[in-house]
Formats: C-alpha cells, sequence, structure tokens
C-alpha cells in the first residue's frame, strides 16, 4: 500500500520532468552540427552582400501642402467680403456648394489612369546627363534592374506607340504599373495635409516628378473647383461684348442723327430722335447691368479658387532610401540560422519532442 501511494504521488513530479524542455538536450544537439553553421553563415552572408549589392539604389522626394479646406478660410473671407461689395451674394452653406472632389479623395485620383498616364510626357532628364526624354521613355529604356533579371528578359525594340487611356497597350500598361508604385499620394483625415511621394533611381528626377505632380494636382483641383464659375465668366463676357456693340451702334445712329438733323424742328425729326435717344438709353442700360455681372463673375472666380499652402517643397534628395544592404542581409543570416536550426534539431530527434509538448 505505501508503494502504491508513493507511486501515485511521484507520476505528477514525473509528468512534470516530461513535460519540460530538455536545454542540454537541445544545446548538445544543435553542438552536434555545429559545423553546419560554420558552412552555413558565411555562405548566407556572401549571398546577401551579392544580392544586395546587385540591387539599384533608389531614392524618395516626398512633398507635403495643406490645401484650403471648404469656403471657410482667412482668404475666402476677404473675397466674400469683396464679392459682397459689388453686389454679388456667396458663401452659402447649401449642399451644392460642397465640393464633390475632397481632399481625401486626392489619392484615387492621382492613382486613376488619366491622371497617372498624364505623367507619360512630362521632361526629365537625370542627374548624370543634360538629354531630355519624356519620363515614359526614360522609365521604359533607362531604368537600371539586376543582374538576374536581365538573364530572363528579351531585347525590346524601340517603338512608339500613341497613347489612348481607354485603352493602353501592354507596354503602357507596364509603365502605368511602375508609375503607380513610384508616385504615391497619401492624405492625413484629421489635419488634410497631403503628402506626395516619389520613389526612383534618379534623385534629380525624384524631385523633378514630384514638384510636376504636384503642380498637375493643384492644376486639376482648381480646373475643378471654378469650372464653373469660369464658364459663367465666358458666358458674361460673350453678352457683355454683344450689349457694348449693341449700344456703341445705337449711340453711333443717335449721334449721326441729330448732327444730320440739328437745323430742323419737324415732328417727326423730333419723334426719330426721341426714339433713338430712348434706344441708346435702354441698350447703356442693359450693357451697364452685364458689366456689374461681369465684375461679379470676376469675383466669383477668385473667391472659389481654391489654396494651397506648401509645407514642404521639392527638392533633390542627396542620400538613398535603399536598397538597405545591412538589413537585407540580416535578416537572411537569421532566416539562415532558423532553418540551420529547425534542421539540426530534426535530425537529432529533438525537433519531434518539441513540437509534441
Amino acid at each position: 500500500m505505501d508503494e502504491l501511494i508513493n507511486k501515485n504521488i511521484n507520476e505528477p513530479e514525473l509528468e512534470e520532468e516530461e513535460s519540460s524542455i530538455d536545454f542540454k538536450a537541445i544545446l548538445s544537439a544543435l553542438w552536434k552540427h555545429k559545423l553546419l553553421y560554420v558552412i552555413v553563415f558565411p555562405l548566407v552572408f556572401i549571398i546577401g552582400a551579392i544580392y544586395a549589392k546587385s540591387l539599384p539604389k533608389f531614392y524618395q522626394c516626398q512633398v507635403t501642402l495643406a490645401p484650403e479646406l471648404g469656403n471657410s478660410g482667412g482668404n475666402s473671407g476677404g473675397l466674400k467680403s469683396l464679392a459682397s461689395s459689388l453686389g454679388y451674394r456667396m458663401g452659402s452653406s447649401s449642399k451644392g456648394d460642397v465640393d464633390a472632389i475632397t481632399p481625401t479623395l486626392y489619392p484615387d485620383l492621382m492613382n486613376s489612369v488619366d491622371f497617372k498616364t498624364s505623367l507619360f510626357n512630362v521632361k526629365v532628364h537625370r542627374m548624370d546627363s543634360s538629354k531630355v526624354m519624356t519620363y515614359y521613355d526614360y522609365l521604359l529604356y533607362n531604368q537600371k534592374s539586376p543582374w538576374w533579371s536581365k538573364m530572363f528578359s528579351t531585347p525590346d525594340t524601340i517603338k512608339h506607340e500613341k497613347l489612348n487611356p481607354f485603352m493602353l497597350t501592354k507596354r503602357q500598361t507596364a509603365i502605368f504599373k511602375v508609375i503607380n508604385a513610384n508616385v504615391v499620394c497619401d492624405v492625413d483625415d484629421k489635419t488634410g495635409v497631403i503628402t506626395i511621394n516619389v520613389t526612383d533611381q534618379d534623385p534629380l528626377i525624384a524631385a523633378t516628378m514630384a514638384d510636376s505632380v504636384q503642380a498637375r494636382l493643384q492644376t486639376f483641383i482648381t480646373n475643378y473647383r471654378t469650372s464653373k464659375a469660369r464658364n459663367d465668366l465666358e458666358n458674361t463676357k460673350k453678352l457683355c461684348m454683344e450689349a457694348k456693340r449693341r449700344y456703341e451702334k445705337v449711340r453711333q445712329q443717335y449721334g449721326a442723327f441729330s448732327d444730320a438733323n440739328q437745323e430742323l424742328i419737324l415732328e417727326s425729326v423730333r419723334s426719330k430722335q426721341e426714339d433713338l435717344e430712348n434706344d441708346m438709353q435702354l441698350q447703356f442700360n442693359t450693357y451697364n447691368a452685364l458689366a456689374s455681372n461681369l465684375q461679379d463673375a470676376y469675383a466669383k472666380v477668385q473667391a472659389v479658387t481654391p489654396a494651397f499652402t506648401t509645407l514642404q517643397s521639392a527638392t533633390v534628395p542627396i542620400k538613398k532610401a535603399g536598397p538597405h544592404g545591412i538589413r537585407i542581409v540580416l535578416i537572411l543570416l537569421v532566416i539562415g540560422f532558423l532553418v540551420t536550426t529547425v534542421y539540426a534539431l530534426y535530425k537529432e530527434g529533438e525537433l519531434k519532442k518539441i513540437v509534441g509538448m
């Protein structure tokens, strides 16, 4: 009976010992394969160094700007006052005044085919060359690539293809994807600050494209925000010019008739003169009203034109953004260590013990 009791008492201790990891056995198993570590580590280091050196350098240029949000800014308030003084009411808070494209949609706008393909024809030149080319040709014929990618690539013949955003060719689609990865736009939801990042193998081209993308984005938003006001301005201009021509024509007719009939006192002459004078006054009133509306239209265009504050302009980067050779080598060394350790534990039968716990 005593032996049975002692056996039952010792069973949990045995089970606890069996469930614990035997670090001595693991270290002994790894020590048996120390030569494998000596071989793997230098080999992985050499492979990692060759891989990192084979990757082309790339640079990154960042531009940040803050757009005017809505019509409540300080500048817009001054323009509202100007428009108000001209008799034009602005600053309505109705739903019709809300922009369809808000800053949060700018990344989607920049990722569109129309916007990215518009960058194809931007003129650029490399830091080490004065030869000017389009951004499309630069990405197509002047990109460095690792030596192993050249082994499986076929020579590309120069062929000029007409750009049609509705139906891109296979080559144009490939360049579009490259630009989509290199040109990235991000918007802070809280502050509304727009950040444009451009990555390229040439530092000068990275800065050139960052500046160009910023300018094109501002131009697009400005054209969108002012499109209706500019159309109204052009229509008012046409009406005002037409009214001016009619007024000047009637004024000349009135002047000529008055000069030709100064000494006549016939009732028919006076009646004709009064008709011409009334017509001239009517045309003048119409022209004067349209001229006032024209000033209002100019004020409206200025009021709805968005303002962009550049927080960080494009500058040519000095230091490369990548690749990080040391980081690549360290990651490969860690992977090599883990693979070698798993292999050593498997060969010595310790891996099953660890997995079975």
